[in-house]
């Protein structure tokens, strides 16, 4: 489904990804792991038309998507749950999830939509007229992937979904991956927690120092020595 091929990207004159290539089958949940600063957060930016690509390619279902505003992008299939949330913390949480809609096509699929996000998520519709800024961390993250879902996305990307949760709100957040899983969604997911992303998903790259070290079923990469001992503690 997502495809990129040797991708370089980063800010003005400094450099973050060195051609970056990686595949996102449909159906799928891939992972991207690595540790602070090793250029997660900058992948899923470029994926999502937030940063210019400065070399290689990157193509969703065949159709190129290098040059493209990010609000065309959304239009292309790919929903963004952004580090840290980044709700609109006065507006309630039915207003937020509304945002999320803004696309044409969504729009018109408003209703439904919103069913489905408090079908998953029933808390966020008990939450539904209370402003988002005082949610709990994890009703956050569940408001913050609803209105990524609102706009009926074809590919899901996480970008660092633990971040900032206390332990037992991060089991929370993954179960709640693995949910949407259930539903069929490609995701991709980018993150420091190694143990339990590669518990979700079904392949994952390493990403260090902005270039692909290591790539491979979420298994291999459970048992690959230097993942664990540099990586997992074990």
């Amino acid at each position: 489904m997502l495809s990129l091929s040797a991708v370089s990207a980063g800010y003005g004159s400094f450099q973050v990804l060195f051609d970056v290539s990686l595949e996102v089958p449909r159906g799928e949940a891939v992972g991207v792991i690595g540790s602070n600063g090793a250029g997660k957060t900058t992948l899923m930016r470029v994926i999502s038309g937030l940063i210019p690509l400065r070399a290689g390619t990157m193509t969703l279902e065949g159709l190129p998507l290098a040059g493209l505003p990010a609000h065309r992008i959304v239009e292309q299939g790919i929903a963004h749950v952004p580090e840290h949330r980044r709700l609109f913390p006065r507006l309630t949480v039915e207003e937020n999830l509304r945002i999320g809609a803004f696309i044409p096509r969504a729009r018109r699929r408003f209703a439904a939509q919103l069913d489905r996000v408090y079908a998953l998520f029933p808390r966020l519709k008990e939450r539904r007229q209370q402003p988002a800024g005082t949610l709990s961390g994890g009703e956050q993250q569940m408001c913050a992937i609803g209105r990524a879902l609102m706009s009926d996305p074809k590919l899901l990307l996480l970008d660092e979904p633990s971040a900032g949760l206390a332990p037992l709100v991060v089991r929370q957040v993954f179960e709640l991956i693995r949910r949407i899983r259930g539903e069929g969604l490609t995701v991709l997911i980018v993150e420091q927690n190694v143990q339990q992303v590669l518990d979700v998903v079904d392949r994952a790259y390493l990403l260090e120092v902005g270039a692909i070290r290591l790539a491979g079923t979420a298994d291999e990469l459970k048992g690959n020595r230097f993942i664990r001992q540099s990586y997992m503690g074990l």
